[in-house]
């Protein structure tokens, strides 16, 4: 008869894999790197947008609504449908909407999935809120 050895293959597996660095990151508790060029959530300037409508025109997802505010049209944001190819940022002719490097967009609440666009304020310098 045949003696079988003491160290099972699933024994000799678990050896040569209990030293080795871990196959995934820690994320949640250290940051992911994005690489260059990567898409994240739009960032709007509504200071440099000159209410021309071209970013929600070329939106391929229909992504974009023009919405007024302080009498003028801008752009509101559906990150929900949103599929970031970033033709609203090639298409606006002042750099209104650049890309960013966050990524971090997962919700519950659908509303927050909506990037509205702030009223500019009117107050001078000197002026207290």
């Amino acid at each position: 008869m045949v003696k079988k050895s003491a160290v099972t293959p699933m024994m000799k597996e678990l050896w040569a894999h209990l030293f080795k660095k871990p196959a995934t990151s820690k994320y949640p508790l250290v940051k992911a790197e994005v690489p260059d060029g990567f898409r994240g959530r739009q960032v709007y300037d509504i200071n440099l947008c000159i209410s021309c409508g071209l970013c929600a025109r070329d939106c391929p997802a229909k992504a974009i609504e023009m919405v007024e505010v302080d009498g003028k049209r801008r752009p509101l944001f559906h990150l929900d449908l949103c599929i970031f190819c970033y033709q609203c940022a090639d298409s606006c002719p002042r750099n209104a909407i650049k890309s960013s490097t966050f990524f971090e967009l997962a919700t519950t609440n659908k509303s927050d999935l909506v990037v509205k666009p702030e009223a500019t304020s009117q107050k001078s310098e000197g002026e207290k809120p």
